[in-house]
């Protein structure tokens, strides 16, 4: 069995620096591009880092030993959920920046999800509210979407910053 991952994995460069050299020369591979692409890659890196450490020093944050960072916008007063609840939100999730990716604001429309079938940020904080109460949150990588992301939507590592208003514990 040995025997056969070395020519594996010979094969496998052969064909990786066949295809490198047929991009090359194809003028897929624009070192120009890729510079432009990692040095917005850097600066995404940078806020989300900048987020992480400034948020926390704001007015009724708090952090919890996960590292999810919460504010309280409005207080609730009704059931809190568990992992095994249905809840109904009304939510908007933006990267740091501010660009929204996902809004039932702006679908004009509640909408329904398992606690337990969410990102584990979003799973830990539902469980901390009361029915009536609205929180931002911001969600670290780890929590969120992680190195995958969401291809198209959000960025690999991407720490996300969500409006959650928890209207109905099902």
């Amino acid at each position: 069995m040995k025997r056969l991952k070395l020519p594996l994995a010979i094969a496998l460069m052969v064909v990786g620096a066949i295809l490198t050299g047929y991009f090359l020369l194809k003028g897929r591979f624009d070192p120009e591009k890729q510079k432009a692409v990692q040095q917005a890659t850097e600066k995404f890196m940078q806020q989300n880092q900048e987020l992480l450490e400034s948020n926390p020093q704001q007015e009724g944050v708090v952090v919890t030993d996960s590292g999810l960072q919460y504010r309280i916008l409005q207080e609730g007063t009704g059931t809190r959920p568990t992992a095994a609840s249905t809840v109904t939100v009304h939510y908007r999730g933006m990267l740091v920046e501010g660009s929204e990716f996902d809004s039932s604001y702006r679908r004009g429309q509640p909408i329904s999800f398992p606690v337990s079938g969410l990102i584990p940020g979003w799973t830990e904080a539902l469980q901390l509210m009361q029915e009536g109460a609205k929180w931002e949150l911001v969600v670290p990588a780890h929590l969120a979407y992680g190195e995958q992301g969401v291809p198209d939507l959000i960025p690999s590592n991407a720490v996300l910053r969500f409006e959650v208003e928890l209207l109905k514990v099902n």
